[in-house]
């Protein structure tokens, strides 16, 4: 039973992928991640995946019923992602032109969005029609983002940085820093306080859903 159970899933992802597939418009598209979950691409831009790149995570909410959604809307659009990035699922992520780039081995949470633009001019009267204002996303290498972060236009996330579940990431975060809350500020650091990759593992541990990717 067990085994007819995870065969139908099995299936079930394959038709979904095929289906996003389908519907991807992509054409500039460079690397071939793993893609755990359906993975949708768009636009006129380009999309350059590293290697070893993952998207989606099977034990993770809407593994069955999401996809992750990458969108290069413009020729001008790059998105980046570098080698070892692990995407969990129903991740957002789209450029209107500045570009996203996400650094190696960077990990990055469930239902995240990250956008290099307004996509709509702010000023009343100006909203359809008007010139909306953009800029370049980076995400450094090794950062680690959690689930339902938001992360705005103009960000840079410098390397080992933490960003609290559920953050609005709307001004840069300096490397190695643990940042949190809308808007999401700095709380502390984790410069100096022994091998990141021990500090990495407590975090991952955490009870605090702040915390939890």
């Amino acid at each position: 039973m067990l085994i007819r159970r995870a065969q139908l899933g099995a299936l079930s992802q394959r038709v979904r992928a095929l289906k996003y597939r389908t519907l991807s418009d992509c054409r500039d598209v460079s690397g071939s991640p793993r893609c755990l979950q359906p993975v949708l691409l768009l636009g006129r831009g380009s999309i350059a995946f590293g290697e070893e790149v993952e998207l989606g995570w099977p034990s993770s909410k809407s593994f069955h019923s999401g996809y992750c959604h990458l969108e290069a809307t413009t020729a001008e659009s790059r998105i980046e992602i570098a080698d070892g990035v692990q995407i969990n699922n129903d991740a957002f992520i789209k450029s209107e032109g500045p570009g996203i780039s996400i650094g190696r081995g960077a990990l990055i949470g469930s239902e995240v969005t990250i956008y290099d633009s307004d996509f709509h001019d702010l000023r009343p009267g100006r909203r359809r029609g008007g010139a909306p204002r953009m800029a370049a996303v980076e995400i450094g290498e090794d950062v680690f983002i959690g689930d339902r972060v938001v992360v705005l236009k103009g960000v840079s996330i410098g390397r080992h940085a933490v960003i609290g579940a559920g953050s609005v990431v709307t001004r840069s975060v300096p490397e190695f820093a643990i940042a949190a809350g809308n808007p999401a500020r700095v709380i502390r650091s984790l410069a100096g306080t022994g091998e990141l990759g021990e500090e990495r593992e407590a975090l991952r541990g955490l009870a605090d859903a702040s915390l939890v990717p």
